[in-house]
């Protein structure tokens, strides 16, 4: 039994605007929406091997003002929508609406923990979920969530584009050469 309290687990960590879907700048709503190609399958490819599928995303389309935190959920839930028609899902979502030139004073913040280069959301994934950083890996688009993987203790790959799952396939079994 003490085991299974202790157990720790796989990951992969996401970044969505770039990796999970295109990046048409600022996605807040569901019409704007497009998956990356593999993107379902490489999610749905991670829940059958048993390694978690947890989302970090920086949203300052919030601080700027372009739609609400309510909007990103409802989206996330969109997502959850059309991954369950696959039989997958994401394990959980971390957003980051905080920006140092945030036009909604709320969410101004002039180095928030959880934007990435910043490792917050990585950091708060490994403690909710009880993933082993040793087997967790981040992918990413930008240098900005490397960095954040690297300061969280993760494996940090850059994904440049084409075919997500195919990309993870490349990492080796089940996913990277760490998970």
């Amino acid at each position: 039994m003490q085991e299974a309290l202790t157990a720790r687990h796989s990951a992969a960590i996401l970044d969505r605007d770039g990796v999970l879907v295109i990046d048409h700048g600022y996605v807040g709503d569901a019409s704007r929406l497009e998956w990356t190609p593999g993107a379902r399958a490489a999610i749905g490819r991670l829940n059958r091997a048993g390694v978690l599928a947890i989302v970090a995303t920086n949203q300052s389309g919030v601080a700027r003002g372009f739609f609400d935190e309510a909007a990103v959920d409802r989206l996330h839930g969109v997502m959850q929508a059309d991954l369950a028609t696959d039989g997958a899902h994401i394990d959980a979502f971390y957003t980051c609406p905080f920006h140092p030139e945030a036009v909604v004073a709320a969410y101004r913040h002039a180095d928030h923990p959880d934007r990435k280069p910043n490792p917050g959301m990585i950091l708060r994934a490994i403690a909710d979920w009880s993933i082993d950083p040793a087997r967790a890996v981040l992918i990413g688009d930008k240098p900005s969530d490397l960095e954040a993987a690297r300061r969280a203790g993760v494996v940090g790959v850059l994904f440049t584009g084409g075919d997500l799952d195919r990309f993870l396939r490349g990492l080796g079994p089940p996913f990277g050469r760490r998970l």
